[in-house]
């Protein structure tokens, strides 16, 4: 066979050859999983039908009580949005493990977890699927999905339990819209929420969250400490680019001088990154609150 042939079939078969997946790059760590002598918190679900905020929406939310939690301190208090995919104990994100270990470690303070779906309106005739209102509460650039926290949901949750009103004591994430949920909610209300995680956020023009960049840039720095997680391989799509929009996010933080951490994985608009790097964002998140003594791994 000639020379040239045969270097030609060698490279028709290299694309072939198997190569590790985007997602062998990102695996749970020890923080994620369950720990011998780790103390597990206790998970309740609820309905929450008579919102104030979204009038006619129903609506599942977990609450996350940690095994330390007495009822006499204040318990800080975390809050998530799509709160079902958060809550699993099976799933990417596995929260209520990772609070387990964290506030064991000290990692954390004693924290509760208040893990939010998106309302629903029910559906008017039989056969008819329910009509979600989840891009309205996320997308929108208003105060509005921070008055349902804090008129519906905090005082449903604090009639149980004893919840800080603290705003540095008060913590939010999400994924997708729910991560510039997230951000929109200490954005508008740092007086009563100032620590923010963003998984894959949607900075795209859905219902305006494009303009976050420059308003961010023009605008007084808001008491706020921000974690950005967005992936190569995101969406490209009518509403925007994805890795651009939380790019722009990530140098429009710079400029302005923000307490921040931006980091940029390979993954596409799924929790596998971010699933995988959740307890070194919750470390970083808390890193200096009060009685947090552990920041890089357990005491």
């Amino acid at each position: 066979m000639p020379h040239m042939v045969r270097w030609l079939l060698a490279l028709t078969i290299i694309p072939f050859v198997t190569l590790p997946t985007l997602a062998s790059e990102y695996t749970l760590g020890p923080d994620s999983l369950p720990q011998e002598g780790v103390p597990q918190g206790t998970v309740t679900e609820h309905t929450l039908s008579d919102s104030t905020v979204y009038p006619g929406t129903t609506r599942l939310y977990w609450v996350y009580v940690p095994a330390q939690y007495d009822g006499a301190t204040p318990a800080c208090v975390m809050v998530f949005q799509d709160g079902g995919s958060y809550v699993s104990r099976e799933r990417d994100f596995r929260t209520p493990t990772v609070f387990d270990n964290l506030i064991h470690q000290g990692a954390m303070p004693v924290t509760i977890g208040i893990f939010i779906n998106p309302g629903e309106f029910p559906a008017e005739t039989e056969g008819q699927k329910p009509k979600r209102n989840r891009s309205v509460e996320y997308d929108t650039l208003s105060d509005k999905y921070a008055r349902f926290l804090l008129e519906d949901i905090l005082p449903a949750v604090g009639k149980d339990y004893h919840l800080t009103d603290e705003p540095d004591g008060r913590a939010i994430g999400g994924i997708s819209s729910g991560g510039i949920c997230a951000f929109t909610v200490a954005w508008e209300r740092p007086d009563a929420f100032r620590k923010v995680i963003s998984h894959v956020g949607s900075f795209t023009n859905i219902r305006g969250g494009h303009v976050y960049p420059a308003l961010i840039r023009k605008s007084e720095k808001r008491p706020m400490r921000i974690y950005l997680q967005a992936g190569e391989n995101d969406l490209d799509n009518a509403h925007g680019n994805w890795p651009l929009g939380n790019r722009q996010m990530d140098k429009a933080l710079a400029y302005a001088g923000y307490d921040y951490k931006f980091v940029m994985g390979t993954e596409g608009h799924n929790a596998k990154h971010g699933g995988a790097i959740l307890p070194e964002m919750l470390r970083w998140l808390w890193r200096d609150y009060p009685g947090v003594s552990a920041v890089d791994g357990a005491p």
